[in-house]
């Protein structure tokens, strides 16, 4: 597993302090005692810190306040357990995209069933689906997510249709960049083009990052540097 240092929220150093203090985890929202946080003040307890990855994406996104989705999935993506690639991204995507859909409208209570929802249609997309279906599990993401704000069916007309959409739209955007596969590019991609498209056919406009800069390149064998739109340099 490819391991980053420093904070898994922001990348910063951790700091130990003489004595205690209770301080919420910042993923689960437990308020623990602790003598260590990062810089920006920060703490994960030891129960987040060893979560498998699809169970720190749906704990962190019952419990995150952010309606960025694009600043929700670069906490996550700083976690170790979410590998460089690997399927977790397929549930990913479609978290970070129901966290900040329901804080922004102001119903948190409903991201229980929806991230639930979510994490069992994505576990159907297995990993490497991008290279042997012709589809990548991130633009799936996005068509999960549509589908679940829209309570879509086979036989909706209307849902039916923009979910779809939605996925062919993701699925463009990250066919435009060329391979080979890179989960982090790709799910940025997804997600920024699902906020763009719930503006265009919702009417609901999610404030996000202007800019991504990508701080995975060093670990990603296949990166393609300054081809990349969010390539840092």
């Amino acid at each position: 597993m490819e391991q980053r240092t420093g904070c898994l929220i922001c990348g910063r150093e951790i700091l130990y302090s003489e004595e205690s203090r209770d301080l919420a985890c910042a993923i689960c929202g437990e308020v623990l005692s602790t003598t260590a946080a990062c810089e920006a003040g920060h703490f994960v307890c030891d129960r987040c810190h060893g979560l498998e990855a699809v169970d720190l994406i749906e704990q962190f996104c019952l419990t995150t306040e952010l309606e960025d989705p694009i600043a929700i999935a670069c906490i996550l993506m700083r976690n170790p357990a979410v590998r460089m690639h690997g399927p977790e991204h397929h549930f990913l995507v479609p978290a970070s995209l129901i966290a900040a859909y329901c804080n922004h409208r102001g119903e948190p209570g409903r991201k229980v069933e929806l991230l639930a929802r979510a994490r069992e249609r994505a576990s159907r997309v297995p990993g490497g689906f991008c290279g042997t279906h012709g589809t990548c599990g991130a633009a799936i993401g996005t068509g999960i997510f549509v589908s679940l704000i829209t309570g879509s069916t086979p036989l909706k007309k209307q849902e039916w249709s923009l979910s779809n959409q939605m996925t062919a739209r993701s699925l463009m955007a990250i066919a435009r960049h060329g391979g080979p596969r890179c989960c982090k590019r790709d799910s940025w991609l997804a997600i920024r083009t699902a906020v763009t498209f719930l503006e265009e056919r919702f009417g609901l406009a999610l404030p996000v990052e202007g800019a991504v800069r990508c701080e995975f390149s060093d670990i990603n064998r296949e990166c393609l540097l300054k081809e990349c739109p969010f390539y840092a340099g």
